[in-house]
């Protein structure tokens, strides 16, 4: 249900924030056009070398030409934007006697044409129809990218399952079969490594479930009222006793009172969780990991610290690509699926944040949230 609300969601507010970018000589032509255009975002040119300044500076969806225009006439408009975005929808204005033009223009893969003198009501339903090819062309685009995901997701998921399921079957069929004795000092080490194992295996089950909830869903994030501060103290709450298991001391030092902020609740406390887990599984007993946070006049900050391993500067450019894992000790043994820091920053930019990390090995690693006002 959340998946097709999201789709619905998406595509209402693509249509409502659509940029047309109107490019023509005629000053009289172009404001006639911009009059019927209402709901959209509309931008004037007065040729083609002012239009491509406008795109460079605006997010235009649909480009709207001329063809006779000074300095840079339509086609060599559409020529450049083409090449420069293939996806980028064109419409030409021109007349329907003019065939060298139509086929020069369908050559440079021209969206539509709009005849002249100018139907209104032509334009407005022309416009509409390629923005609606153009959202149909994208969310196919976005589907194919979500069967990627899943499949890639699926691969990893029976490659990481394999390892401590194995494990755990061989442990067992040795208990079976006799071939340890449950006198001998090596009974109790093969009863805690099955037990390690499990532990494992019920994690990874258990994020498997996580990611396919919070990672796999579709649509845009699912903004409510909701405090970062609160939601922080909650997910440090939550995950304590997985530091104290470890011999590592949580802290938190969070200032002041953090105004609330809109937020997809289920994607930031993924966020939080995945950064203080990373820190959790990198930093050695004795160790610390620290949270803390302050408000700022224009921004919210949350910041990470651990006194773990570090990254190396060879890792750390690669550490936010997708199932990529830092792996020290090149044992390829690394527990995890490596999407927490590139779903992470992922979430974070899709509210406006930024998520910053600097990293010493042997030294330690933190990671910085900082949130608009």
């Amino acid at each position: 249900m959340r998946v097709e609300t999201g789709r619905i969601l998406r595509a209402e507010q693509e249509m409502a924030g659509r940029g047309i970018l109107i490019v023509d000589d005629e000053a009289v032509i172009r404001d006639m056009c911009a009059m019927v255009l209402d709901g959209y975002r509309v931008f004037q040119a007065a040729d083609g070398l002012e239009a491509l300044d406008v795109l460079e500076r605006e997010k235009i969806d649909v480009v709207l030409t001329d063809v006779m225009m000074p300095r840079m006439n339509g086609l060599d408009l559409l020529d450049k934007v083409k090449k420069k975005d293939p996806n980028k929808v064109v419409v030409v204005m021109t007349g329907y006697s003019e065939k060298d033009i139509i086929l020069r223009a369908l050559k440079a893969d021209a969206d539509d044409f709009i005849s002249k003198p100018i139907n209104m009501l032509q334009l407005k339903t022309t416009l509409d129809n390629v923005l609606e090819k153009k959202a149909l062309k994208e969310e196919l685009v976005h589907l194919k990218h979500m069967d990627r995901l899943k499949a890639d997701f699926l691969g990893l998921v029976s490659h990481k399952l394999k390892t401590p399921t194995t494990a755990i079957s061989l442990f067992i069929q040795n208990l079976a079969h006799g071939a340890v004795d449950s006198s001998d000092p090596s009974f109790q080490k093969t009863l805690s490594l099955i037990l390690e194992e499990s532990e494992y295996l019920a994690h990874l089950i258990q994020d498997l479930l996580y990611y396919s909830d919070v990672i796999l869903q579709d649509g845009p994030p699912t903004l409510t009222r909701g405090n970062l501060k609160d939601l922080s103290q909650a997910v440090l709450h939550e995950i304590k006793y997985t530091a104290v298991r470890k011999g590592i001391d949580l802290e938190e030092e969070i200032e002041g009172d953090f105004p609330d902020m809109e937020l997809d609740r289920d994607r930031m406390v993924f966020v939080i969780r995945a950064l203080l887990e990373n820190a959790i599984k990198f930093t050695p007993a004795g160790g610390t990991v620290n949270l803390s946070g302050k408000v700022t006049p224009d921004s919210l900050r949350l910041e990470i610290k651990d006194t773990g391993k570090g990254i190396s500067s060879d890792d750390l450019p690669k550490i936010f690509e997708k199932f990529y894992q830092v792996d020290p000790a090149r044992t390829g043994q690394i527990r995890g699926f490596g999407l927490g820091l590139y779903y992470a920053r992922e979430f974070v930019q899709a509210h406006g944040g930024i998520l910053q990390m600097e990293s010493e090995p042997g030294v330690g690693t933190a990671v910085t949230l900082i949130f608009p006002r």
